[in-house]
């Protein structure tokens, strides 16, 4: 199991509120670098594509202003995953492709400088804690009404809406991983707000109890948890 850590540097010391907007797009170009073919399977609008990645930033010093993110030093970095093992590295080799090339951001560049493939140890038992790097977005649909409602980890069914949303996905991509047990518990949760391309939605950070089958744990450890993971949601660290 790997994930990427790609480093960027910045012409000047902000950034904008919408993050995810921003690496989603530099996803895109660097998938272009690629090749169509590469892009076309992960990105063509004449289809509904489900993203097995999901990726998190970490934005040193970063001061959160009305407008942008003020940083306390010209640069960042991003973690980025794939359960999908051939693609993660089409993206390792995308991003080669996109290294000292000076990426455009509102009033500002950024330039991948460095990036490294990290071993991430598999998990074997039923429990683990993780730490969500990106905020988990729990989503129930309403068929009805055609609404979303995002959980918190406050809510009583936090834990049903997610083992829904997981099983929705592994549907979705014909997964044979076991749901059996499967369940979230929050021991430290966080409301956030998220900006997700220009809406505002209820995310969860903390830390938080999974339980479930290995396989099933380690897929949702390199694709994400909850709901537009290929966004940069649901990116999670474990640390028990």
């Amino acid at each position: 199991m790997f994930q990427l850590k790609l480093h960027f540097s910045l012409d000047n010391n902000f950034l904008p509120k919408e993050m995810e907007r921003l690496l989603v797009s530099f996803l895109k170009a660097s998938a272009q670098k690629e090749g169509q073919d590469f892009y076309d399977s992960l990105f063509d609008k004449s289809r509904s594509i489900i993203k097995t990645y999901t990726f998190s930033y970490y934005l040193p010093g970063a001061s959160f202003q009305k407008e942008r993110i003020e940083l306390a030093q010209p640069g960042f970095i991003m973690l980025f995953s794939d359960a999908d093992l051939e693609e993660l590295i089409h993206f390792y080799n995308a991003f080669l492709k996109m290294k000292f090339i000076s990426y455009p951001v509102e009033k500002n560049a950024m330039t991948l400088t460095w990036v490294s493939m990290q071993e991430m140890k598999e998990i074997e038992d039923s429990e683990v804690v993780v730490k969500m790097l990106s905020p988990l977005l729990v989503r129930q649909h309403d068929a009805q009404t055609n609404r979303d409602r995002y959980c918190l980890y406050s809510d009583t069914d936090f834990s049903e809406v997610l083992f829904k949303n997981t099983a929705y996905l592994l549907e979705k991509l014909n997964l044979p991983y076991s749901m059996e047990g499967f369940s979230i518990q929050p021991i430290k949760g966080k409301k956030v707000v998220v900006p997700a391309f220009g809406r505002l939605l209820d995310g969860n950070l903390g830390i938080y109890k999974l339980t479930g089958r290995p396989e099933l744990l380690n897929f949702l450890h390199l694709a994400g948890a909850g709901s537009r993971c290929g966004e940069g949601h649901g990116k999670m660290e474990v640390i028990l």
